[in-house]
């Protein structure tokens, strides 16, 4: 066995190589690019070695520069992880060259499987089933239309090289051929260098299955099961799950032969996939043959109970496979259920798109296995794939796996970003989801609108935000609201500016907890705790009482300052609340002066304190001295009477949002 790894990828596919890798007692080397340093995979690791650069074509993309990074930190062996190089015969022949160990299939096998074209050629000489489509060298438009018209529409165009979704076109008549194929061409070229196309029949309301497979130095291939990763966006997998719930014990038998023919006919040594549309009568054709470890190889282990990498190191190694084709499949068909979503920076509601920004908080959920490369002050680039974690739920039945792993996403505080955590939640939910009516054309089916089939803002719940909002006020806590059970109601005013409308909310402070009034009624809020954890992240808890609801409700919060007015990232109740361009209105001053309620009128630090509770003050009179924006600001007292409460201590930090002193007016 070597003793060094570099494992040339970023975010949770290093983690989970390095912590294998460790347990080994193998030293571990990751890469960062300019705009990864510091990133939370870079730790992972004993040793980063930065390559330079943003984008992945300066960066992880480089052959160059990971082998010189190999070379400089003194690795032994590479471990490609999935996605950039780990399906490139030509990294993996320059890895070789390098005099390094090579943790993947061999760079022939690789190039037999990395283009789609010849590797339909390929499996249908061997007699395994595949796709009617076109897969030849002539890839002029006239050619391609003549062959579209005798396979018949709706067809996929894909790109010849690649995969990921990047160069696929779904054509539903002729019309619509010429404009896919130029499109394709484009997106082919510049993923992957190679414009050249392949069509396919498409094949609906099929399942997507993929059969793991796995070879060793000594000519053993064996298949390990299959996953069922039916539902996706773009062609991009979201769930996936094992076993798949149509395959009785035969059929999975008959797809992993031909895995296995297949994989044998080329050399294949490690781990690799090959993937296959399921029809509802038990027909299934190849499409695809992913030439690494999948992301969604975890449920492979769970049902199985072994350590995929390890066994990609050991074979890389020349060891042996551990297990027999009739030993893994006793151990796969008696594992239970396990589920697997990808949870992704990007925004379900506007079509999927990917976002960036800074990860305010992050906290992984408990009782389900959760792979991620992430820390609370993350910054999520646009330069990379949006998938930030997976998490990953195993059960004795699939009912079980799946209402544990919506649970875990109920439980998951990804704040700061957009993400799909709602999405995945309320697909785990969904009742077709539930008896496993799934095709790959499930979201396109059911969550084609999902701003209405994802869970709503209620007005419950900006209640909530509202009295976070105004409890929050940049201090610790807001211990000067609820200081106090004598203290007189005060009102605010709180402006929501939620999708492009401002609806202003009123709330008033009474003796057992808040009054929200909003457009469609009023809410009480009481028996609210306080919490803050480590990362920053504001927790209120309360039960709320209104038109539409009688229960507790939690919200989990932080607040991005903005030119425009702060954002209020929050979980509620397992729905996002993203409040954009908030401004807190204090109460109106005269009324507060009548009160005798003292409350700054600026951000600062209380550097004075000139009364104590009991006091009798005059007004106009000074009783404290702000400090703000490097000046010194009295505070006078706004009428005569005896001082009632202090909300804040001598050099804590203030708001406008915050009473200071009560005063109970004389008479």
């Amino acid at each position: 066995m070597f003793a060094s790894l570099l494992i040339a990828n970023r975010g949770e596919i290093v983690a989970r190589i390095a912590r294998t890798a460790r347990r080994m007692g193998l030293r571990t080397v990751a890469i960062a690019s300019d705009a990864d340093r510091g990133g939370a995979h870079a730790s992972a690791c004993d040793e980063c070695m930065n390559i330079g650069g943003e984008p992945p074509s300066d960066s992880y993309l480089r052959i160059d520069k990971v082998i010189d990074a190999a070379r400089r930190s003194g690795a032994h062996a590479i471990h490609p992880g999935y996605g950039f190089l780990a399906e490139n015969a030509a990294f993996a022949q320059a890895v070789i060259h390098a005099g390094l160990v090579w943790v993947g299939p061999p760079p022939a096998a690789m190039a037999a499987m990395g283009d789609k074209a010849q590797a339909r050629q390929r499996a249908a000489a061997l007699g395994v089933p595949v796709v009617p489509g076109y897969d030849g060298d002539d890839q002029d438009d006239l050619r391609l239309a003549s062959e579209a018209m005798r396979i018949g529409f709706p067809l996929l165009v894909k790109a010849s090289s690649g995969g990921g979704g990047r160069g696929m076109r779904l054509v539903a008549a002729s019309g619509d051929l010429q404009a896919a194929l130029h499109a394709a061409r484009r997106e082919a070229q510049a993923a992957f260098g190679d414009a050249r196309l392949v069509l396919e029949r498409a094949v609906q309301r099929a399942r997507h299955v993929e059969i793991q497979v796995f070879g060793d130095t000594h000519g053993k291939v064996i298949h390990l099961g299959e996953r069922d990763c039916s539902v996706q966006r773009r062609h991009q997998k979201l769930v996936e799950e094992a076993p798949c719930p149509a395959l009785t014990p035969a059929l999975r038998r008959r797809m992993g032969d031909c895995a296995v023919t297949l994989a044998g006919a080329i050399g294949y040594v490690g781990a690799g996939t090959v993937e296959m549309l399921l029809q509802e009568d038990g027909a299934f054709y190849f499409m695809e043959m992913n030439t690494r470890l999948q992301v969604e190889h975890p449920l492979t282990e769970a049902l199985i109970g072994v350590d995929l990498v390890e066994w990609q190191l050991r074979v890389a190694s020349g060891e042996t496979l551990p297990l027999s084709q009739d030993d893994a499949l006793a151990r796969y068909e008696r594992g239970g259920h396990a589920i697997e979503v990808r949870l992704c920076a990007e925004d379900p509601v506007h079509g999927d798109l990917p976002q960036s920004g800074r990860l305010l908080a992050w906290r992984e959920p408990q009782g389900v296995r959760c792979d991620h490369a992430l820390a609370s002050g993350e910054e999520i680039s646009p330069h990379y794939d949006s998938m930030l974690a997976k998490l990953i739920a195993v059960a004795p039945t699939r009912d079980g796996a799946r209402l544990q792993l919506a649970s875990a996403l109920d439980a998951t505080l990804a704040l700061g970003v957009t993400t799909n955590r709602a999405l995945l939640a309320a697909v785990l939910r969904h009742p077709d989801f539930a008896q496993s009516k799934v095709t790959t054309d499930f979201l396109d089916v059911y969550f084609s609108d999902r701003r209405s089939a994802l869970p709503a803002t209620g007005e419950a719940h900006l209640a909530l935000a509202c009295v976070w909002l105004a409890s929050h006020g940049g201090a610790d806590l807001p211990a000067p609201w609820a200081a106090s059970a004598l203290a007189a109601p005060r009102e605010t005013l709180i402006p929501i500016a939620l999708e492009g409308k401002t609806q202003g909310w009123k709330l008033v402070r009474q003796r057992n907890g808040w009054q929200a009034l909003g457009a469609h009624g009023a809410y009480e809020l009481i028996g609210m705790a306080w919490s803050r954890d480590g990362a920053g992240t504001l927790t209120l808890a309360a039960h709320v009482r209104g038109p539409d609801i009688d229960r507790m409700l939690r919200l989990e919060g932080q607040l991005r300052p903005g030119s425009g007015g702060d954002t209020l990232f929050a979980i509620c109740d397992g729905i996002d609340l993203l409040l954009r361009d908030l401004r807190l209105v204090p109460p109106e001053r005269k009324r507060l002066a009548a009160s005798g309620d003292v409350m700054p009128l600026m951000h600062g630090r209380l550097v004075q304190l000139h009364v104590a509770v009991g006091d009798t003050v005059a007004a106009g009179q000074t009783i404290a001295v702000l400090e703000a924006m490097k000046m010194e600001h009295a505070v006078a007292a706004p009428v005569s009477g005896r001082v009632r409460l202090l909300g804040a201590a001598q050099g804590a930090q203030v708001s406008p949002t915050q009473v200071l002193i009560e005063i109970e007016p004389a008479g």
